[in-house]
């Protein structure tokens, strides 16, 4: 949204326990490869969803469409599911992340897009990543689904607890 976001006052990272663990586990997994896990987003209070909205729905807003979303109309955001009203992150078990090199200065692997680009480009199966950008991104799928988390088929970074333990629940605490 090019300003920060209602809801967010600490960078900082909030999952339920049940996701904290599995996501400890995927770390506990790259390890010996010299690899980690960056998050870019956990928990998002409602409100920020809300405030997600809000910028969505003004048209005249368009000051990170070149880096964010260049092919896409923010009058698309919507029906191609980039946005929507109740977000998973919401219930406090949906992670957004990549994997970096274990060591300073933690360097992402190229996945091929940068995280919330909204576009094909971020699909997970997109046809045309390199071939390092597809294998990159299978490694991040195939570590995820194998510590419990489903993942997102728009998003090459979304993740989401199979078992999450908030299902129904949206919860609105500010990140502190």
């Amino acid at each position: 949204v090019g300003r920060p976001v209602i809801g967010y006052v600490e960078n900082r990272a909030v999952l339920t326990k049940p996701a904290a663990q599995a996501l400890s586990a995927a770390q506990a997994d790259l390890r010996p490869f010299g690899l980690g896990l960056l998050v870019f987003d956990a928990y998002r209070p409602q409100q920020a969803v809300d405030d997600f909205v809000a910028w969505s729905k003004d048209y005249g807003d368009t000051r990170t469409k070149a880096n964010y979303y260049p092919q896409v109309s923010k009058e698309s955001l919507f029906p191609q599911g980039y946005i929507a009203e109740r977000s998973g992150h919401s219930r406090g078990s949906t992670v957004d992340l990549t994997i970096v090199s274990a060591m300073p200065p933690f360097k992402p692997l190229d996945m091929g897009t940068g995280f919330d680009f909204f576009g094909q480009e971020s699909w997970p199966d997109y046809g045309g990543a390199t071939p390092q950008q597809r294998a990159n991104r299978l490694l991040l799928r195939n570590l995820m689904i194998k510590n419990g988390f489903k993942p997102y088929a728009q998003e090459w970074w979304h993740f989401t607890l199979e078992r999450e333990p908030f299902p129904e629940t949206y919860f609105n605490f500010v990140v502190r």
